[in-house]
């Protein structure tokens, strides 16, 4: 879901000039529409200059923006003058909309303030926010007070403002898929199904054994399972990989496919240490990578909460998530760590990466048992960071986010790896070491923390911390 839809709601006060709004309502859905967005608002013909002032006025908007329910996934507000708090307020409360509101006020010119040019927007901005307040309606702001539609920054909120919008409208309703249960030795895996369906996200769970029977049930040369083993090594190199361990994959991948696609997931985690490869001979990486790489991400060892934090990242960047383990230091650098993984990491992430085995579990079942890791160094660059954790003893959603950079360090390794910065790191570990969170965090190449936090802390009413360093 790239393409964002926003209803637009123009205030207005009968105190001030009504040519300000005129001109303010034609020049914000010009920006809007400029940035990708499709607007719904009020026309000049609906209302005095499609703007929301009187309990008329909020009624029609209220009556517009139901119409498009299904397809508004934010309100802007915008203020060309003081703006009618009431108006504004009583059109989102009619609507029954429950969509992130960003509310923007234009700037004063001091070179315009005589009473045909002054807009009193920055007064104006305070009154709607309380009434929102007051209504019990959540909101986000602008990153000034005060800003002219064409100021670039303007442009940057509303970027990060589509971003939020993607991440409720991704985790409203939202339905993942547990396959296979958390390997005993992972209680840190553990988590409640409960507190996320009361958040409205939904866990669909599937045994192992119904995915090997599945697979027992497709013959090697099935065109679907050829078709597929032609995907994976367009994929990804699999040089010195068995074929037999190339036909488990393409298996495994087909019968995962088809389980999403039936039941409408958005996402997977799934079970691996070590009944995958004990019973199976396989490790599924290489199908998580794939099924990651084209945005319908996929969780190792059941780790349904680090999946929601791949899932935000990813709704907010448009772009594949990881899930990776805090792992190791990285010499004495205090703010350098080392992130690794199996791995499961998707392409799009890693320098040049190759199919290979996993060689901490070959060492218990055995090399032949473990092909289907996906290896390679993270490229450097900017990074974003979440992780989702159920406090089941209080009864509650918590998080963290942050940002930080991959760098060109160099290790000698094995997996799926990167050094990663992150300012004040120790603050960081010291704070999930001290409320318990998980060793695994979900990563995406993007800054967008911000809009992630403001998600989950505005809209999903979750206690977030953010790492600013």
């Amino acid at each position: 879901m790239s393409q964002i839809t926003l209803g637009l709601i123009v205030g207005n006060r009968d105190f001030f000039p009504d040519s300000l709004c005129a001109e303010g309502r034609q020049e914000i859905m010009d920006v809007i529409t400029k940035q990708g967005f499709e607007v719904i608002a009020l026309s000049p013909r609906d209302t005095k200059l499609g703007t929301a002032e009187t309990w008329e006025d909020a009624q029609k908007c209220a009556t517009l923006f139901k119409q498009y329910r299904d397809k508004i996934d934010g309100i802007l507000v915008t203020l060309p003058n003081f703006g009618d708090e009431r108006g504004v307020a009583n059109s989102i409360r009619l609507s029954g909309l429950k969509v992130p509101v960003l509310v923007h006020a234009f700037a004063d010119d001091p070179n315009k303030m005589d009473i045909t040019r002054r807009r009193d927007s920055f007064c104006g901005k305070l009154s709607v926010c309380n009434n929102l307040r007051q209504y019990g309606i959540p909101f986000s702001l602008t990153s000034k007070h005060t800003m002219a539609p064409n100021d670039p920054e303007f442009a940057s909120d509303l970027q990060w403002f589509a971003g939020v919008c993607r991440i409720i409208k991704t985790l409203k309703g939202a339905r993942v898929g547990a396959i296979g249960t958390r390997p005993p030795n992972f209680t840190t895996m553990r988590y409640s199904e409960k507190l996320l369906e009361a958040a409205g996200i939904s866990v669909e769970p599937l045994d192992l054994s119904e995915v090997f029977g599945r697979i027992d049930r497709l013959s090697d040369d099935d065109p679907s399972v050829q078709e597929r083993l032609v995907t994976t090594r367009d994929y990804i190199k699999t040089i010195g990989i068995p074929e037999n361990a190339l036909l488990k994959m393409a298996k495994f991948g087909i019968v995962v496919d088809e389980w999403v696609k039936d039941h409408d997931l958005i996402g997977t985690a799934i079970q691996c240490w070590t009944s995958m490869e004990e019973f199976f001979g396989i490790v599924p990486c290489t199908v998580m990578s794939m099924m990651t790489n084209r945005l319908l991400p996929s969780a190792c060892e059941v780790d349904i909460p680090g999946l929601i934090g791949m899932v935000a990242l990813q709704a907010a960047s448009l772009k594949p998530s990881a899930l990776i383990d805090w792992n190791n230091n990285f010499g004495d650098d205090p703010n350098k760590a080392v992130a690794f993984h199996c791995s499961n990491l998707p392409k799009a992430l890693l320098e040049d990466p190759t199919m290979s085995y996993q060689d901490i579990i070959a060492g218990t079942v055995g090399k032949e048992n473990t092909y289907g890791t996906v290896t390679g160094k993270i490229k450097a660059g900017p990074f974003s960071y979440a992780r989702i954790s159920t406090d089941d003893t209080k009864g509650s959603i918590r998080a963290y986010v942050g940002e930080g950079q991959f760098t060109a360090d160099t290790i000698e390794t094995f997996g799926g790896y990167g050094v990663m910065e992150i300012p004040n790191l120790q603050g960081l570990l010291r704070y999930i070491c001290t409320n318990g969170f998980e060793h695994h965090v979900a990563i995406n190449p993007s800054q967008v923390a911000r809009a992630v936090h403001e998600a989950f802390s505005n809209y999903l009413g979750w206690e977030v911390y953010y790492h600013r360093g």
